[in-house]
């Protein structure tokens, strides 16, 4: 898609990340709007895939909920904070870019749950005038920068 590194783990041990004005705004924005849904909609849909079954067996599962669903929910909304707080970085700690890795990981989950995204569906057979072109561009966009970010942080195990 992009040839250009985005994202890049430095010999320091921290990632250098080049991002245009544009994207760092829209990483800026996102993270709210995922945060507000979740606060304001908990049980939307959308987010079926943010927080799936652990168990089968109904009873398990609500136990599950009940002691870990704060915890898991907490996970995120931190995840999401630290991508708007540090979307103007030039570097990231490696806590930090495991966070945006969350953080963009829930983004898409739920774009992609919303759009009824498929391997096969992303792209294939769009037209230029469908009106879910501007979102499926964007989810896209925050794959491909999933993608840079695994990377980045996955050159120090080689």
């Amino acid at each position: 898609m992009w040839s250009e590194r985005r994202i890049e783990r430095t010999g320091e041990g921290d990632y250098v990340v080049r991002l245009a004005e544009g994207e760092r705004a829209l990483l800026r924005r996102l993270p709210g709007e995922l945060r507000s849904l979740l606060e304001e909609m908990p049980g939307d849909p959308r987010l079926r895939r943010l927080f799936p079954p652990a168990y089968e067996d109904a009873q398990d599962e609500a136990a599950y909920r009940e002691l870990m669903g704060n915890e898991l929910l907490e996970g995120r909304r931190q995840a999401l904070q630290v991508l708007a707080e540090t979307a103007e970085a030039e570097r990231l700690t490696g806590e930090q870019a495991q966070a945006w890795l969350t953080a963009l990981n829930d983004l898409r989950l739920v774009l992609g749950t919303r759009l009824e995204v498929t391997d096969e569906s992303l792209l294939e057979g769009l037209a230029e005038d469908d009106p879910r072109a501007p979102e499926l561009a964007l989810y896209a966009y925050l794959s491909w920068l999933q993608e840079q970010l695994v990377e980045a942080l996955s050159s120090e195990l080689a």
